[in-house]
């Protein structure tokens, strides 16, 4: 099964090479860019996907059903898991599969739903966690707790850990998977903006896709809770505050990191003219031919 898959905000449906597999009427895209929104906690909203480079299964982090797995052949999506610790998924969002088939992936709240992200955002809910799914014993556990809007996840090269992206504070953490410090975190990399996936090139080195540069306000409203109750309270619409936490428009970048953190390099259009906003990237888009 190869070709290109991606998720659709319209309707939660899986694209391969450009075909769509399945469709329900009721999640048919309208033609407003927004009206997804009134269904798509019935229809899904696939964010992560990932293969099982041993099985050709395919992994879904839906952002209302949980984890779920298709089978190299396709068809309709498996559930896998709703809850860990007998605690909801409330906004499943990005994975990754290591060579043994264990899932990693981020439940960004367990209060707010992906409809709800702009309330997540501002509130500095911290109820976000990472958590890991062994398709062996198919129990899920929870690696770590007290996030702030975790999205993107990517492991490294060679497996000894992962790292994954907190939405809110703007901040790339590594989780050690193999070694003394296996089953230890540190904060690899604090970024420059809001990120939203992270994924590892062919030389080991991390993309982090950013949808906007981050000001002084966004800064100190994401940093300071106390300040952030009290700007809130102002007779200031809450699409204000997010223009003023980004500089008052859109703009896109893409940082790239070494494996212990080290800044490489910044693709940025501070204007957006060219790109407003990115969700993910390919390390293949960004090589320079010199």
């Amino acid at each position: 099964m190869g070709g290109l898959f991606s998720g659709m905000a319209t309707s939660g449906l899986i694209l391969h090479t450009l075909q769509i597999i399945a469709r329900s009427g009721l999640c048919d895209p309208k033609p407003s860019p927004l009206s997804y929104g009134k269904n798509e906690h019935i229809c899904g909203r696939p964010l992560g996907l990932r293969f099982d480079k041993k099985t050709g299964d395919l992994y879904i982090a839906d952002a209302y059903f949980g984890l779920m797995k298709v089978g190299h052949e396709g068809g309709l999506a498996t559930p896998l898991t709703t809850e860990a610790e007998g605690i909801p998924l409330k906004f499943t969002n990005d994975l990754d599969v290591d060579d043994e088939g264990n899932v990693y992936f981020t439940d960004s709240s367990t209060k707010y739903q992906r409809r709800n992200y702009l309330q997540l955002s501002f509130s500095g809910d911290d109820s976000g966690r990472v958590l890991k799914y062994d398709p062996n014993t198919k129990q899920t556990s929870v690696l770590v707790r007290n996030l702030q809007f975790p999205n993107g996840v990517s492991l490294s090269r060679d497996g000894s850990f992962f790292v994954f992206c907190e939405g809110s504070i703007g901040r790339l953490t590594k989780y050690w998977l193999k070694g003394e410090k296996a089953g230890s975190w540190e904060v690899m990399a604090v970024l420059p903006g809001f990120p939203d996936n992270v994924r590892t090139n062919e030389n080991g080195e991390f993309w982090v896709a950013i949808s906007c540069r981050r000001t002084m306000y966004g800064y100190l409203f994401d940093r300071y809770p106390k300040l952030r109750i009290l700007l809130l309270k102002l007779p200031v619409s809450a699409k204000l505050h997010g223009l003023m936490k980004i500089g008052g428009h859109l703009h896109a970048m893409a940082v790239k990191y070494s494996p212990e953190g080290k800044l490489l390099q910044i693709l940025e259009d501070r204007e957006g003219k060219v790109v407003k906003a990115l969700r993910t990237c390919s390390f293949t888009a960004y090589q320079v031919q010199n």
